[in-house]
């Protein structure tokens, strides 16, 4: 099963949904703003991505707090507050991408 990890009102998770869908291929989506990652769930992703490389530096969310300006846990920072993860989060099984990649997609589903 593929899992995509989003917001609804972000544009690349939307592509990505959407991508999936055009071609037939069953995905379940995550909303972060309804519901937060598990601790399992992210250790497997930082398993391919350093957990720096998952916080949406140049997002609204993380403009909005001015967190810029701040010393912070990064790993806290994201349970805490999962709308500062850079979305989409696509993982299928043990594979992870981050952002819209469709080049890579089109790879896995041959």
């Amino acid at each position: 099963m593929i899992q995509i990890f989003g917001v609804k009102n972000c544009n690349d998770t939307k592509k990505t949904i959407r991508f999936f869908k055009d071609r037939k291929i069953n995905i379940q989506f995550i909303n972060l703003k309804e519901k937060e990652i598990s601790k399992g769930e992210l250790r497997s992703i930082t398993k391919t991505f350093d957990i720096e490389e998952l916080l949406d530096r140049k997002g609204k969310e993380f403009k909005k707090r001015n967190l810029e300006y701040y010393i912070f846990d990064t790993l806290e920072l994201l349970m805490e507050s999962p709308t500062l993860f850079k979305t989409p989060i696509l993982r299928v099984k043990d594979r992870v991408t981050l952002g819209y990649q469709p080049k890579i997609w089109k790879q896995w589903i041959k």
